[in-house]
């Protein structure tokens, strides 16, 4: 396994941790893939009976690394499908998990990182931790299942609020919604985490298993959901907002949207 995903079992947990403190543990290509193969390593391997998602060192994960893709592949826009398609193969690889998974979040859940986190069963956060869909900060669209993940979550009107404000969202209010089981201090956030998870391995394997497809199936469907955002997501991506955004970011000011 690559150094920007770090993999650890805790008895019967196995805790995957994103590994780019630096970056606020966003998302490359690299760590993409090394989540999604230990994810599938996970749901195959039968000492395992939950799999909790982690980053490391203060944050959960801040999203896409745009500007380190972009030197990583500097034609990246000429192949956008297949970006978005390892993208939302991480979140395929969370759902169709057959262990329980619990996301251990801390600082920022950014974006597509708020989506991997709401795509896991459970979650835990410290004081410290928040969640905000800022894709329309740059003109873009939640593309990892928030449109999806959210209205089931907080209903129809939060959701709403979350998505078209883009506003930071507190592990307090996180709480208060019903979207995390509990907040901890920073410093008890692992231990805190790992007990959720012991008590999710002392039980029992296929029916948590049952239970996932049974509650994931009941919602209708994750893939119509994630096409829709591909396909939508795809268009902003080339569009002139969405290069304004990106540039407004990059250069720290507000955008001016055209429409275009």
């Amino acid at each position: 396994m690559s150094d920007v995903v770090l993999v650890e079992s805790v008895g019967a947990t196995r805790l995957l941790t994103m590994n780019r403190p630096e970056a606020r543990n966003s998302l490359t290509r690299s760590v993409l893939q090394g989540m999604t193969a230990a994810l599938h390593d996970a749901s195959r391997d039968p000492g395992v009976r939950c799999v909790v998602l982690a980053g490391a060192k203060g944050h959960f994960c801040a999203g896409a690394d745009l500007r380190q893709n972009l030197i990583d592949d500097p034609d990246m826009m000429d192949h956008l499908e297949q970006y978005m398609d390892e993208f939302h193969g991480l979140v395929r690889a969370v759902v169709r998990c057959d262990k329980p998974t619990l996301a251990m979040m801390d600082g920022a859940a950014v974006g597509f990182g708020a989506d991997l986190a709401f795509a896991c069963d459970l979650r835990v956060a410290s004081t410290q931790a928040y969640a905000q869909e800022k894709f329309v900060k740059i003109g873009l669209m939640p593309d990892g299942g928030g449109t999806f993940w959210l209205p089931r979550l907080v209903g129809t009107a939060r959701a709403m609020q979350m998505i078209l404000l883009g506003d930071k969202v507190e592990a307090t209010d996180l709480e208060r919604l019903g979207v995390v089981a509990r907040v901890v201090a920073p410093e008890a956030l692992r231990d805190a985490t790992l007990a959720v998870a012991r008590t999710v391995a002392a039980g029992p394997p296929l029916a948590f298993a049952a239970i996932k497809r049974a509650v994931y199936a009941s919602w209708g469907s994750i893939e119509d959901a994630l096409r829709r955002e591909r396909e939508e997501q795809l268009k902003l991506l080339r569009s002139a907002d969405s290069i304004e955004g990106v540039m407004a970011w990059a250069q720290k000011r507000e955008p001016t949207f055209q429409g275009r």
